[in-house]
């Protein structure tokens, strides 16, 4: 007997069971994809975990590293924290995407991209202590340095105008300050007075970039000119950059406000690798090596007035480093799949 000759009340019996089947089937699969998704969630293949929790910028009970989180799974360009005494565990992860990041005093600045089907544009967003969207400002182009100030009262940030790295001369930054207290943003540093050699200075050449805060008032800065990179002290009433030592790249004040950290070009290296790490005293000008021997492009971070944490290339697209700032001791890997790193607290 086939299905067309059964009577109408079986006919509906069996349809009605594979009904029920076929979405007992359809249940299951879905509840194994949540499982599976729930799984992802929380390990990354072949490399750290992440889970999804609160992260937050302010007054954190212990420590705290945060950065952008480079594994690869679903939490890969996302800011995370670690503890700063145990930063090989578990990552933390809040959600939010940026290219990069930095915190200071609750405030953080994030760049990120958005993603378009024929351009992508880019926007540096200022994030509260829960990381929610205060205030945004489009960027020029592709981000590459992020700072704030210590009060967490000022956010700075650099972008690539043209060109996409530092290591060649044809290229073009454009960096901007911004006051989160009122909004009073400074679009282009390059607007500022340059004081060269203790003489007024004017030149079509001049680049900024790779700002790091003294307070809410002085910074410090890259200058470019004429061929030359130059540590710039900056004032931001008096909107004036003011050339303090030559060959400086990226700088980065320490806690105790004396010394800069920062990349140095030097004799005999490679043209697409030239730099090697330094930092400067400032009250003798006095430079020291570190113990790193690579080339590093990035804009290290003092960890504490002792130590510098910088970023170099990794299995994942980055890690972070280590290096004693007095020039002994040798380079560490800190952790992986790692980049724009702040502590808080």
């Amino acid at each position: 007997m086939t299905t067309a000759t059964l009577p109408n009340r079986t006919r509906v019996l069996i349809l009605l069971v594979a009904v029920v089947l076929l979405g007992a089937v359809g249940t299951g699969a879905v509840l194994w994809a949540s499982d599976r998704s729930a799984e992802r969630d929380r390990t990354q293949v072949g490399g750290p975990v992440v889970t999804r929790g609160e992260v937050t910028l302010k007054d954190p009970a212990a420590r705290q590293l945060v950065f952008r989180n480079m594994a690869w799974g679903p939490h890969r360009d996302e800011v995370v924290t670690v503890p700063a005494g145990h930063p090989d565990g578990p990552r933390t992860s809040s959600g939010v995407q940026c290219l990069r990041f930095y915190a200071a005093a609750g405030t953080g600045i994030c760049l990120r991209a958005d993603r378009g089907a024929l351009q992508d544009t880019y926007r540096a967003v200022v994030l509260d202590d829960h990381l929610r969207e205060l205030r945004s400002f489009p960027a020029a182009g592709i981000p590459t340095r992020s700072r704030v100030s210590p009060s967490g009262h000022l956010a700075a940030w650099t972008v690539f105008v043209s060109g996409d790295s530092y290591a060649g001369t044809d290229f073009s930054t454009r960096t901007s300050i911004v006051d989160v207290r009122d909004w009073n943003l400074r679009e282009n540093l390059e607007e500022f007075d340059v004081i060269k050699d203790g003489k007024p200075y004017r030149a079509p050449d001049v680049n900024v970039w790779g700002v790091t805060f003294a307070d809410d008032n002085t910074f410090y800065a890259t200058v470019a000119t004429g061929g030359q990179t130059y540590l710039v002290r900056g004032d931001l009433a008096a909107r004036t950059l003011t050339t303090l030592h030559q060959n400086v790249e990226c700088p980065s004040l320490s806690p105790d406000g004396t010394r800069i950290a920062y990349k140095k070009r030097v004799p005999g290296a490679s043209e697409d690798a030239p730099w090697r790490l330094y930092v400067l005293d400032l009250a003798t000008m006095t430079e020291t090596a570190t113990a790193e021997q690579r080339s590093i492009d990035d804009q290290a971070v003092w960890s504490d007035d002792r130590t510098l944490l910088y970023a170099m290339p990794g299995d994942f697209g980055a890690d972070l480093w280590t290096v004693p700032a007095d020039g002994g001791g040798a380079a560490g890997r800190l952790l992986e799949a790692a980049v724009a790193p702040a502590y808080l607290g």
